[in-house]
């Protein structure tokens, strides 16, 4: 689990959700993408054998970087990515037990909301942040006007259709998105490193440039 307080400003606030690795291939994509500046990767739950390639992600990286599991839906998933001492926990959802388990751990949580409701309480619960998920439910009418009932520090990261492009990012950066969960624009299950890494330095040019 993590021991220093999380800073988003510390940090590339693009989370690269790596769906679909392996545990032969999960180093080496997470090598690709650390190289390339990310500092928060997400192993999403419903990949094969996720949890053995968190734990292979933890014992390699240590606890420089922000590394855990996406798609985490119930207290007993939340605890057995703890214990193998992740220190990122995302969701889909928001589980108030989920979340509250994770802050306890030390993980540094980020809930799927779409709702005023749900972000509320997810912000009550104890949230990093919020994952605004599927953010193509909001678009950025729903995501402005959700974003001007939020406490104004409310870390907000859109995910679901996100490409690396100026047009698709700046729109929810200018309402008050920090950064963006990437997914399979990013990463897919048997892309090569090296369109990884272009991929990788695509959307931090894209993103760089949204300033």
């Amino acid at each position: 689990m993590t021991t220093k307080p999380f800073n988003l400003a510390d940090n590339l606030p693009l989370v690269a959700i790596i769906r679909g690795v392996t545990p032969s291939d999960v180093v080496d994509v997470a090598q690709v993408l650390i190289e390339e500046g990310f500092t928060m990767i997400e192993v999403p739950l419903n990949s094969p054998d996720a949890l053995v390639s968190i734990k292979k992600l933890v014992d390699h990286f240590g606890s420089d970087f922000y590394i855990g599991a996406g798609t985490v839906t119930t207290p007993e998933l939340a605890q057995q990515v703890i214990d193998t001492g992740a220190n990122l926990v995302v969701t889909p959802n928001y589980h108030q037990e989920v979340v509250k388990m994770s802050v306890e751990a030390g993980c540094v949580t980020f809930p799927g909301v779409v709702t005023p409701t749900e972000a509320f309480a997810a912000l009550a619960a104890g949230a990093t942040g919020l994952k605004l998920f599927p953010v193509t439910m909001l678009g950025t009418s729903g995501f402005k006007a959700l974003k001007s009932v939020l406490p104004p520090d409310t870390i907000c990261l859109p995910v679901g259709g996100i490409s690396p492009s100026v047009d698709s990012m700046k729109p929810y950066m200018e309402i008050g998105a920090q950064g963006f969960g990437l997914g399979a624009a990013l990463y897919k299950p048997g892309m090569a490193l090296e369109q990884i890494r272009g991929n990788a330095k695509a959307y931090i040019e894209a993103f760089k440039a949204c300033y």
